[in-house]
Parts: C-alpha cells; sequence; structure tokens
C-alpha cells in the first residue's frame, strides 16, 4: 500500500483549534569550528532558541475560535454524497454499510437516507467585528454554525460562502471588539522554523502542539489549488480550520488536512497558506463566492536532464509541458517547453509555486509572466480566463502512417485516438527500445512534441531528430498526464 494512500481532509466532525504559537530568539553562535579551508569559509550556523510559546498563547490565543455544526447529508449505497454527487470522504460509513447490504439482500436500487451531521472543528478571527476563517469542509453540510469564544460567549455564525477549491470557508458573527490574530507571509517561511498548534484535537479543548515548517509548497493528490506548507506540529480530528502561527505569532496558514493511515497524526500535516486564503477571503465579502483564473497550461519539474536539454544554467522554474487551446496562455504566446520563472515579480523556483499565484489571480486579471525560452529570457502578459466560461475544443488532425525508429516504435494517431486524448497532434507509440523504457515511455503513450515543436508526422518526427544533437526533449502523453523525458540520442536516426 502506497506511504501516501490515504490523504484526507481533518473530518467534519471533528472541532479542534489550532494555533502555531513561535517567537523566535535568535542566539548568535561564536564558537564556529574550522577543521578545514572549505569548512572555515562556511558561514557560522546561529542556534536557534526556543520560542516562547506561552506569550504567543497568551496574546493570539483569544483570537482561536471552536465551531459547531449541525446539519442533515444525504447518503447513498454507493458512497456518493447526494448533494454534491461526488464521493464523500467517509467511505467506510456504517450508514453506507448499511445502505449497501440493503441493496444486496433485496435488490434494490439507488437508496439513499437522509442523516444527521454534527461535530466540532476549529477558525480564527480575523477581524473585529466577527469575520471567522476555517475551513469549507467543515461548514459542508451544516445547517447551523456555532462559534465558542475562549471567553464562553457563544454566537450564531452566517455562512458568507466557502470555497471547494481552496477549502477555505469565511464565516460572520455578530460582535464587536473581538481580538484578532497578526497575519504573516508564508513566503517568509524556512523550512525547519517553529510553529505552534492550538485546538481540540478529539474534543481536548485548547490543546497545544508545536513542531517545524517540514516543507513549503507542498502539492498533493487532491483537487486542490493550493500549494500547502507541511510541518509536523501534531494536528488530529477537530483542528480542521484553525491557525498556523510561525515563530513571531503571526498566521502563516489554516491547518487543513493529514496523510495518515491510522485515522491519526502521523507527522504529515498540511496548512493551507494565508495569503490564499485572504485572496478568496476578500472575494467572498465583496461578492459572496470565489472563483480562481485559469492560465491554460500543465507545468512539470525541471530535472537536471531537462534543464540541459533546454539549455538552462540550472534545474529551475516550472515547465510548460501542455497549453490547452484558446486559453489565456495560448493567447499570450506562451509554448511547450517554456520555463515559466515567475509570475508577476513573484520568483517559480520549482512547479509546486506556480499553483498559488495562479490561483490567486482572478478571472480577467492581467498577470506578467516570465518565462526562459531556449534558455533565453522572454517576458509577456496573460489575462487569466474564466473556467466557468470555457468551451469545449473540436479537434481534427493528419494522418500519416510510417515508422520512426529512435528506440520508439511510433505511427499516426486514428482520428478516434485523436478524441480521446484530447489532442490535434502526437504520434502513438507502439514499441519501445531498452533506452526509450528505461527513460519512462510506454507501448500506448503519445509522443506529442520533440524539443518544443509539436509532432504532426512520422516523416516531420524523423527531421526534428536528424537535427538534434545530444540529449533531446520528448513531450509524452501517458493516460492524461503529459510530461517532459530527456533522452540521449543514438547515431542512425
Amino acid at each position: 500500500m502506497n506511504a501516501f494512500a490515504t490523504s484526507r481532509p481533518l473530518p467534519r466532525l471533528a472541532r479542534t483549534v489550532l494555533i502555531v504559537l513561535a517567537s523566535a530568539g535568535l542566539l548568535a553562535n561564536g564558537h564556529a569550528q574550522t577543521t578545514s579551508p572549505a569548512s572555515a569559509a562556511l558561514p557560522t550556523i546561529r542556534t536557534l532558541g526556543t520560542p516562547d510559546f506561552a506569550q504567543i498563547v497568551q496574546r493570539y490565543g483569544p483570537a482561536v475560535v471552536n465551531i459547531s455544526v449541525s446539519g442533515t447529508r444525504l447518503v447513498t449505497a454507493d458512497g456518493k454524497d447526494g448533494a454534491t454527487n461526488s464521493k464523500s470522504s467517509d467511505g467506510d460509513d456504517p450508514t453506507q454499510l448499511f445502505l449497501r447490504k440493503f441493496q444486496e439482500q433485496f435488490g434494490a436500487t439507488g437508496a439513499s437516507m437522509q442523516i444527521p451531521v454534527s461535530g466540532r472543528a476549529s477558525g480564527f478571527i480575523v477581524s473585529a467585528d466577527g469575520l471567522v476563517l476555517t475551513n469549507a469542509h467543515v461548514i459542508a453540510h451544516a445547517s447551523e454554525v456555532i462559534v465558542k469564544l475562549t471567553d464562553r460567549r457563544e454566537f450564531t455564525a452566517k455562512v458568507l460562502g466557502s470555497d471547494a477549491k481552496t477549502d477555505v470557508a469565511v464565516l460572520k458573527i455578530e460582535a464587536r471588539n473581538l481580538p484578532t490574530v497578526a497575519i504573516g507571509k508564508p513566503a517568509d517561511l524556512s523550512v525547519g522554523e517553529w510553529v505552534l498548534a492550538i485546538g481540540s484535537p478529539f474534543g481536548l479543548d485548547n490543546t497545544v502542539t508545536t513542531g517545524v515548517v517540514s516543507a513549503k509548497s507542498r502539492t498533493l493528490p487532491d483537487d486542490y489549488t493550493v500549494p500547502f506548507i507541511q510541518t509536523d506540529a501534531a494536528i488530529n480530528p477537530g483542528n480542521s480550520g484553525g491557525p498556523l502561527f510561525n515563530a513571531r505569532g503571526e498566521v502563516v496558514g489554516i491547518n487543513s488536512q493529514i496523510y495518515t493511515r491510522s485515522g491519526g497524526y502521523q507527522g504529515l500535516s498540511f496548512a493551507i497558506p494565508i495569503d490564499l486564503a485572504q485572496s478568496v477571503q476578500r472575494q467572498i465579502v465583496a461578492t459572496g463566492h470565489a472563483s480562481h483564473g485559469v492560465l491554460g497550461v500543465s507545468a512539470q519539474e525541471v530535472t537536471q536532464a531537462l534543464a540541459d536539454a533546454f539549455k538552462l544554467p540550472k534545474p529551475m522554474g516550472a515547465l510548460i509541458a501542455e497549453v490547452r487551446p484558446d486559453s489565456a496562455a495560448t493567447k499570450a504566446g506562451l509554448l511547450l517547453g517554456d520555463v515559466i520563472v515567475g509570475i508577476d515579480g513573484h520568483p517559480i523556483e520549482t512547479s509546486n509555486d506556480l499553483p498559488l499565484w495562479v490561483a490567486m489571480a482572478v478571472p480577467g486579471q492581467q498577470v506578467q509572466v516570465d518565462v526562459l525560452r531556449n534558455g533565453k529570457p522572454v517576458q509577456t502578459r496573460a489575462t487569466m480566463d474564466d473556467p466557468a466560461l470555457r468551451k469545449p475544443v473540436t479537434n481534427a488532425t493528419p494522418n500519416v502512417p510510417v515508422l520512426v525508429p529512435i528506440g520508439l516504435a511510433v505511427r499516426p494517431l486514428l482520428p478516434v485516438e485523436q478524441r480521446a486524448a484530447d489532442t490535434r497532434y502526437g504520434l502513438m507509440v507502439e514499441g519501445v527500445q531498452p533506452e526509450a523504457d528505461k527513460a519512462g515511455i510506454a507501448p500506448g503513450d503519445i509522443l506529442l512534441a520533440i524539443n518544443q515543436v509539436p509532432v504532426t508526422s512520422v516523416e516531420q518526427a524523423r527531421a526534428l531528430l536528424m537535427q538534434a544533437k545530444g540529449s533531446v526533449a520528448l513531450l509524452v502523453q501517458h493516460g492524461s498526464d503529459k510530461s517532459f523525458l530527456a533522452m540521449n540520442l543514438k547515431a542512425g536516426v
């Protein structure tokens, strides 16, 4: 079983408040050891003092709230949520098991049942007049939401809106002069920096847990447009929606998900960056909903081999593996093989950095895109698409039957294969030699491009390979996934 087989949002029925407390005291270490000329050239490592967790809890703990939800949810025997027609995260729900057994025993179909939903989670106050941030999955089925402050006051909250794409929800309570959190910058976080969480894991109110930033810009195999902050702070059911604080007592994220096999904390916790959450908050407060601009590209990590093939000084940026027709990227002139290194002045160091700045742009917003094309800097501006207005694209294409012996046996795509793969060009891989197999290409894959040039025929592919020297970058589609693969060319194309 894959170690990351279970990616689960913290259960809706749990309520906990998380606060990452940290107040960094930097103590200079004046005892740098010099055991060699190489080590003598290195800067002295400063020793990080333990943050004053108690001070941060005392100051910002009152701005962390408990959230109680109640409502109903339509459950079907096939595990689908009746309201959204999507798979429920509670696949082992006893009600679903009962309905499924009923169907199997009596041959019934379409059984469904409204079941009560209740639970506890966390949130935090971001404005003195009662705006509260939490997770969208916390309030997904709620008909009533109660916010409880640390001074034991309780308020019935209004759900201003939620955004399932980023798992952010905004609540409003009728109160004034409330304590609020301080907001930090996730971009300033360092891996290894202290963080702290306050919450009610498994109903244990006001529990404080600490940890460090394990990684930044972590993408997960879910339908989320979020580059998560990964931490090893203990997050358990009930912590959903609570804040993650940095070492200065500033909120840098909203605790949202864990990876687990046991259902509880196993050292892998993930938080939504607060700048993305605030972008969603502003839209929801203004319009009642949030939307995200679409650039219209698929990107992948740049390896050393790909950096060599694309003439880059080092592995860097987000390599464009697909540019969707009639998209913002197409209109901006972005090409296959371009390496995005900046969005609106924000550096894109890896492909994981790209989703954040794309997700923070709204439809119609114009953003500056900095790319490296054949190793040279190019700058363009893209007007972000509205995903709600995108239309399906019809594909049609050429067909020329020949083989290309370059470690791949290929043929032109049939019209039905073009439609199934949603592409207007490319060659079907019928067989692979050991070098191509080692590079990760398999029969049934589609060769889409060679050195950023879309492949439209076997003859053209041969000509491109004859022109190439040393290594070559092949854009290959496997199922619905597209990626560049680097290969060293052998003689005799």
